[in-house]
């Protein structure tokens, strides 16, 4: 038996790098899969595609995650269409790297919105359905940046510690009801987001990383499918670093 078999699936920001990584993963261990993107239509097919091939329902929901409204009527279609929710993953957000000093209000709204109002908005909505069952899986995405913090990034630094914060004290709320909340904080991963480091010398940033290079999006894909499993039934409020050893 595959280890996500008969379980259910919302992944948002899924399109692309990790959320597609993910949402392959869970697919390929027998998750039917609700995801959602923001922007092109095109890529989002090709998932559907790609992920109902696999054996798997799936289907794609054209959504902004940092806008309550928009969340609420998410979770209603996709109850709707799937029957229940077993495991979000929060994944979509955004960056905005830029000195404190230069950094515009707007530029900080957006981000906050993106990247952590974005989890309260899904993580209120699943809880309901979640409690019914008393069973499910929340996964958010952090980062190592939420961890260590780091120059020309303090709204994402800001929004990603946030999460971590959020994300054990929902697990304390929850809990009770066999609802299990965890974080997993991504160092530098090989996607659209992180392309340019690559491009300014990778060499000065794997000096950081004692494992001496950049992760894949498959290695934490890999993590959240332990969180969403039946493997870490004991695990909760806690934060996954996949980042090759940056955040010791």
């Amino acid at each position: 038996m595959k280890l996500l078999e008969n379980k259910v699936a919302l992944v948002t920001g899924a399109s692309r790098g990790i959320g597609e990584a993910i949402a392959v993963k869970f697919a390929e261990n027998g998750a039917a899969i609700a995801f959602t993107y923001l922007s092109s239509d095109e890529k989002a097919k090709a998932l559907e595609e790609r992920l109902t091939a696999m054996g798997v329902k799936a289907k794609g929901y054209k959504s902004d995650a940092g806008d309550f409204k928009a969340a609420e009527q998410l979770a209603t279609d996709v109850m709707k269409e799937f029957g229940t929710i077993d495991i979000c993953v929060n994944n979509a957000g955004i960056s905005k790297d830029n000195l404190l000093l230069r950094l515009t209000p707007e530029q900080w709204d957006d981000v906050m919105q993106a990247n952590l109002k974005s989890v309260y908005n899904l993580t209120k909505q699943v809880m309901r359905p979640m409690m019914k069952s008393r069973a499910g899986s929340i996964i958010n995405l952090s980062s190592v940046v939420g961890v260590k913090g780091n120059g020309g990034q303090s709204a994402y630094a800001a929004s990603k510690a946030g999460i971590i914060g959020f994300t054990k004290s929902v697990a304390q709320e929850i809990g009770s009801r066999n609802i299990r909340c965890n974080a997993i904080a991504p160092g530098f991963i090989e996607t659209d987001m992180t392309h340019y480091l690559k491009d300014g010398g990778a060499e000065k940033w794997f000096e950081k990383i004692p494992l001496g290079r950049f992760g894949k999006t498959e290695d934490v894909a890999n993590a959240a499918l332990f969180l969403a499993s039946d493997m870490s039934l004991y695990v909760t409020g806690q934060v996954i670093s996949v980042c090759g050893g940056m955040s010791m």
